[in-house]
C-alpha cells in the first residue's frame, strides 16, 4: 500500500529531514510512527500526501509511483487520503455538519449524497447529536472527533494523523485511538504520527521509530 524505498528529503537551506527510509506499509495494517520532535515525523506524513516531494529514493502509494504525479493529479491523489491533525484545524464558524460536508462539497458530491455520507461519519465519531453544533461548543476532544469524521467522510483508503491526542488526557486519547482501530478493522490503512509511547505501546500495533531523520526502529 504504501512503500519508502531509500527515500530521503532534503529542504533549501541544507537541513535532511529524513534521510534513506525503506519502509513497507501493508494494506489493512495500522502502524504507529514515533521519534522525537524533529525527527522526521510530519515530514514523512507531507510526502505521502505530496505536500513535499523527495529529494531522492522512490515512494509508492496504492500502486502509484508520487515522482509521476504531476500537479493537476495531486487533488485526485488526495482524495484517497483522510488527514487527521493535532489542533483539529475545523472552521468555528460553520456547524458540525458543515465542517465534516466540506471535502464532499468540494470534490462535488451531490447534496443528498453529502448529506447521507456526512451522518454516517458522525454517526461512526459518537456525534449525530451534534452535527448543527459549532466546533467552539464541544469538548476538545469531541472536536477531535470531529476533525476524524471529516478525515473519513469521502471513505478514503488511506487515514493518516499526525498527533492526533496531542492535546488530549489519556482517558480521551485512549477512546480516539479506539476510533482508529474501528477504522482499521473495516479495511482502511492507517499511519499515525505520536510520541505517546506509553499508549501506542499498549496497542500491540507495529511501530516505526525515527531518529534525526532516520529509521531506528520496525517493531511488532
Amino acid at each position: 500500500m504504501i512503500t519508502f524505498d531509500r527515500v530521503s528529503k532534503r529542504y533549501a537551506e541544507g537541513h535532511e529531514a529524513l534521510s534513506e527510509i525503506s519502509v513497507d506499509i501493508r494494506q489493512d495494517e495500522l502502524v504507529f510512527l514515533t521519534g522525537h520532535s524533529g525527527a522526521g515525523k510530519s515530514t514523512l506524513l507531507r510526502l505521502i500526501m505530496l505536500i513535499e516531494r523527495p529529494s531522492r529514493g522512490q515512494l509508492i502509494v496504492d500502486g502509484q509511483n508520487l515522482a509521476k504525479i504531476r500537479a493537476r493529479g495531486v487533488p485526485g491523489h488526495r482524495r484517497n487520503i483522510g488527514v487527521v491533525f493535532q489542533n483539529h484545524q475545523l472552521l468555528f464558524d460553520r456547524s458540525v455538519y458543515h465542517n465534516v460536508a466540506l471535502p464532499l462539497v468540494i470534490a462535488g458530491y451531490e447534496q443528498r449524497e453529502v448529506g447521507r455520507r456526512v451522518r454516517a461519519a458522525l454517526d461512526k465519531v459518537g456525534l449525530l447529536a451534534k452535527e448543527r453544533a459549532l466546533p467552539i461548543t464541544l469538548s476538545g476532544g469531541e472536536q477531535q472527533r470531529v476533525g476524524i469524521a471529516r478525515a473519513v467522510v469521502a471513505r478514503p483508503r488511506i487515514l493518516l494523523a499526525d498527533e492526533p491526542t496531542g492535546n488530549l488526557d489519556p482517558a480521551l486519547s485512549a477512546e480516539i485511538m479506539q476510533l482508529f482501530e474501528a477504522f482499521n478493522q473495516v479495511g482502511v490503512t492507517v499511519l499515525i504520527a505520536s510520541h505517546d509511547l506509553a499508549l501506542i505501546s499498549r496497542l500491540r500495533h507495529r511501530i516505526l521509530t525515527l531518529r534525526d531523520g532516520r529509521l531506528v526502529s520496525n517493531r511488532a
